[in-house]
């Protein structure tokens, strides 16, 4: 189970005490990046829209 392994690595490399250290770490981490993520992948799907509207009617 790779997830294990994830959390297993972060153990071994004394980022985190337990697995469950190291799973708070991660969500933390993501929690931090998703902001920017999220926010990233709304502009890139307002530009498809964008170019959807701007393209042929084929209904």
């Amino acid at each position: 189970q790779p997830e294990r392994q994830v959390l297993d690595t972060l153990v071994a490399a004394g980022v985190a005490r337990s697995r469950a250290d190291a799973l708070a770490w991660a969500v933390r981490l993501v929690g931090e990046h998703a902001d920017t993520w999220l926010g990233e992948l709304r502009d890139a799907m307002s530009k498809v829209d964008d170019l959807r509207s701007q393209g042929p009617d084929l209904a």
